[in-house]
């Protein structure tokens, strides 16, 4: 019977659809219970799955913030190359307006004496480097070699107390004697009248007057002028055209002029040598006999 019941009740559901609602109102009451049964593998399936996802997230988050430092340090190079290049390009710029031969050169160290303003470059007595060289970087005078050895030299900069510069005023030839003060963006004009024709903003070149320097390169801008109302001179500060802080490559001019030395050049012409008293030739007579010689009374005798 209830097999009969069972199949009658399929077929009038499957025809007139009578039972959509029994079966609707008994899926919501088995609901919970079906929910009940599946939470334990559904929570195992989620927290693997969280687990899984977080793992993987924290390994992507590492490597990426691996790859944000090596993107940041490659940037980091790339902005210092960039900052090279423009000055590389700033010196290629000034070597090719300089009238004298000029050979490039990197600091490799300075002086950390507050009161010595000295520099180590890479050239030496190998690249013909010699004592008393100007140095010029991309935007004016530098300094000087004072000090040379094969491999390296020394700079003393134009705002050592102990440097002083031949100059003269672009605008009205007006010359004078650049003296460092110890401070980097600080040089002094000496010995100026202080009715001088000295202008605030003047540009400053070298003269050419102290044998070393060529003329025309520029070395500073006047920055103050105060006239003294107790002395005849007037303190002139002005502030160089290098920059003396910041400039990682400069240029040792080679100039016409030659370093001076102390050793006299060689005779190309050899000297005859000297005879001794008793080596003189002995003068002939007519007749092919010897003649006397007659002892000179003015000679000094040999010692």
């Amino acid at each position: 019977m209830l097999g009969i019941a069972s199949i009658v009740m399929m077929t009038v559901d499957h025809r007139q659809h009578y039972l959509d609602n029994v079966r609707a109102l008994l899926s919501v009451v088995v609901y919970p219970i079906q929910y009940a049964v599946d939470l334990p593998f559904s929570a195992g399936n989620w927290m693997g799955e969280n687990m899984a996802t977080r793992s993987t997230v924290m390994e992507e988050n590492s490597a990426l913030r691996s790859q944000v430092m090596f993107v940041k340090a490659q940037l980091q190079k790339l902005s210092a190359l960039e900052v090279e290049n423009i000055r590389l390009r700033k010196l290629l710029d000034a070597s090719q307006r300089l009238t004298d031969r000029a050979v490039a050169a990197e600091l490799i160290s300075m002086d950390m004496d507050p009161l010595s303003h000295k520099v180590l470059i890479n050239k030496g007595e190998r690249h013909n480097v010699h004592v008393g060289q100007p140095v010029l970087d991309a935007d004016g005078v530098f300094g000087q070699i004072i000090s040379v050895t094969p491999f390296n030299s020394t700079v003393m900069l134009i705002s050592d107390p102990n440097h002083a510069l031949p100059v003269q005023i672009n605008r009205s030839g007006l010359r004078g004697l650049l003296s460092g003060t110890g401070i980097a963006d600080a040089l002094q004009l000496l010995h100026v009248p202080n009715n001088a024709d000295v202008k605030v903003g003047d540009v400053l070149v070298t003269s050419g007057l102290g044998g070393i320097f060529p003329a025309g390169y520029p070395v500073g801008e006047i920055s103050s002028f105060q006239p003294s109302g107790t002395e005849p001179y007037a303190t002139v500060r002005a502030k160089p055209t290098a920059r003396l802080e910041a400039s990682r490559e400069v240029l040792v001019v080679f100039t016409e002029q030659q370093p001076l030395t102390t050793e006299m050049p060689a005779s190309t012409t050899p000297e005859p040598p000297l005879m001794a008293p008793e080596d003189e030739p002995v003068d002939e007579a007519p007749d092919g006999s010897e003649a006397v010689v007659e002892p000179n009374p003015n000679a000094v005798p040999a010692p």
